[in-house]
């Protein structure tokens, strides 16, 4: 690894968040167990007065973060949530099912073991916090930890916190909410219509979502629901979509009028453009994350991790059956949980992991899921009113969090021994065949650039025009190959698309044929496909018996099956030579690999 790949990695956000949140962790515990540890509660106590007109809010600096900037944290989540459900991972049911049974085991294992250990105590109602994990200290755990190849088992991570961080979201709202005050429940559902209406004004959204955001904060934390549920909702109203083609090609006009003349007029038009290409969604993510995971959670983490670990608290906390069910439901539960119903699915052949994922490293992540730092403090003095009790809590808390890290270092790095992990997709699975393969350009071109796509996708190669920018810089010295990959749930008129293609290919026109698709892809009905054909000059009854034929559909299913074992889920995907190329796939920036990867075979060993 170079220096520069080092620090990148060293100062990863994963990592640095952690980072944060432990050094904030630590602090609170210092200043709380120091002789100035009165202090620590009194700072926090601070009471805070906001008036306007005749409404009043009372409140402490304590209850501002835990209710007010954490709705911020919650608003993220819920961002993370919708754009998940929308165009993620989740929408995907069949590759998510085996992540969301395993989250929902793994909310459900640890509250049962929890109510269990706390049955005779009277504190089995405080089992919500025990089942959600934390996911910013997770994926800074794995980025600490830094295993070979981890993006598989973060991604399965990722996808599980996004179904635990609903299941906790649920509890706080459905078992831990005062009781309803319903004039400003009704408030806050008038005023979460009109936050979804609020995407169809032609301007001023941001400042109509942040005025309407800050109103349903009021209502929610007025009505008796506890008041981050409010980021929730926001979140979940606020439209994701991705990237529209017509908007990028918008802005592509707009970027060359400016550089043809150049005006504040065009400069206007153009960030304006550049910003409406992207949904909010993802623009508020990209734009709060890193005050959220740098600035809000690290707070939180000062203002609620301040326990009292005299030799006295620890004597009780270690023999209180409540900090013993926190760390049982968190550590153990957790693991079983998870581990528990990954293997029961795969077993009963209900689920798949994705290639280069397997039980060891899911087992590994089961343990770091046990950390639940964030949620779980957030929850002990919601579930918990005795200060003191709150505290055992807290020590339970603290003490799975450095477990479930510890063991879950040790079970991923002792698994990787025994089964070293392997890099998937990073090399093309099936090397290019004359024989098999569409190729455009010579055939035995000494650069070779591979492309997974589908005809329905507007981003692909020829849809955008960046390969026939490629051969006009490099001309003979490169080859296209074009293979299918039919995304059937955004893409639904991808597969007979590719049909299309593929028979007309039959007659030599495959190329002729990926041009009119491309051309037209909001028109790409069988009878549409069959009037490309009939344009190009195609006998129409061979293209219609080779548009269904077997050798046809083995043909495009060929191609998915290699892109399945490479763990290829989205287009376009390139590979240079037989390296995947990992970044942007602008023109230039393909023209540039392709001269690496020219040096690279130059290059003597």
């Amino acid at each position: 690894m170079t220096e520069a790949a080092g620090r990148t990695r060293r100062l990863s956000p994963d990592r640095m968040s952690a980072a944060l949140m432990l050094g904030a962790t630590l602090v609170a515990i210092i200043w709380a167990n120091s002789p100035w540890g009165a202090g620590y509660e009194h700072f926090w106590e601070t009471p805070i007065d906001v008036a306007v007109g005749d409404m009043r809010l009372t409140s402490t600096l304590h209850a501002l973060v835990n209710d007010g900037l954490m709705t911020l944290f919650f608003f993220l989540v819920g961002l993370e949530v919708k754009r998940e459900l929308t165009i993620g991972e989740l929408t995907d049911r069949a590759r998510a099912r085996l992540p969301i049974a395993a989250a929902i085991a793994g909310l459900i294992v640890p509250a049962g073991i929890f109510i269990l250990i706390t049955l005779h105590t009277g504190e089995a109602h405080a089992w919500g916090v025990v089942i959600s994990t934390d996911t910013a200290f997770l994926l800074g755990a794995l980025a600490i930890i830094g295993p070979k190849f981890p993006a598989r088992l973060r991604a399965f991570l990722l996808t599980l916190a996004v179904v635990d961080d609903i299941g906790a979201l649920l509890a706080i709202g459905v078992f831990y909410s005062d009781g309803l005050v319903i004039g400003p429940l009704v408030a806050a559902v008038v005023i979460m219509g009109l936050i979804a209406v609020v995407r169809f004004l032609p301007s001023g959204r941001g400042f109509s979502y942040a005025v309407l955001g800050i109103a349903l904060w009021v209502a929610v934390l007025l009505s008796g629901v506890h008041a981050t549920l409010a980021g929730v909702a926001i979140a979940l109203l606020i439209p994701v979509f991705p990237p529209r083609r017509s908007e990028v090609e918008r802005t592509t006009e707009l970027t060359r009028a400016f550089r043809e003349s150049p005006n504040t007029v065009y400069a206007a038009a153009v960030t304006r453009s550049l910003r409406d290409s992207l949904s909010i969604n993802e623009r508020i993510d990209a734009g709060w994350r890193p005050y959220i995971s740098f600035g809000v959670l690290p707070l939180f983490a000062l203002a609620n991790a301040g326990v009292h670990l005299d030799p006295a608290t620890l004597g009780e906390a270690f023999t209180s059956a409540l900090t013993w069910g926190v760390i049982a439901g968190l550590v153990v539960g957790k693991f079983i949980g998870i581990t528990g119903a990954t293997w029961l699915l795969r077993a009963t052949g209900r689920g798949v992991l994705a290639p280069g994922l397997g039980m060891p490293r899911i087992a590994g992540g089961a343990a770091l899921s046990g950390i639940g730092f964030t949620i779980a403090l957030f929850l002990v003095p919601i579930a918990i009113d005795d200060p003191h009790t709150q505290d055992l809590a807290r020590v339970g808390v603290l003490t799975a969090s450095v477990v479930a890290f510890l063991l879950g270092w040790a079970m991923i790095t002792i698994g990787d021994r025994l089964r070293p992990p392997r890099a998937v997709g990073a090399r093309l699975n099936r090397p290019v065949d004359p024989h098999r393969d569409h190729i455009k350009g010579p055939v035995d071109a000494p650069l070779t650039i591979v492309e997974y796509g589908d005809f329905e996708c507007p981003f692909c190669g020829r849809a955008t025009g960046s390969i026939d920018e490629v051969f006009a810089a490099l001309g003979d010295q490169v080859r296209w190959v074009w293979r299918h990959l039919p995304l059937d749930q955004p893409h639904p008129h991808a597969q007979q698309a590719a049909q299309a293609a593929e028979a007309a290919g039959l007659q030599g026109h495959f190329y002729e044929m990926t041009r009119k698709l491309f051309a037209h892809q909001d028109d790409l009905e069988v009878a549409d496909l069959f009037g490309y054909a009939e344009q190009l000059g195609l006998d129409a009854d061979r293209f219609a018996e080779d548009f269904r034929s077997p050798a046809v559909l083995r043909r495009i299913q060929d191609d998915r099956l290699d892109a399945e074992l490479m763990d290829l889920h989205s287009t376009p995907t390139f590979f240079i030579g037989e390296q995947r190329h990992k970044g942007p796939w602008d023109s230039a920036t393909l023209i540039r690999a392709l001269e690496a990867s020219r040096g690279k075979a130059e290059r003597p060993s």
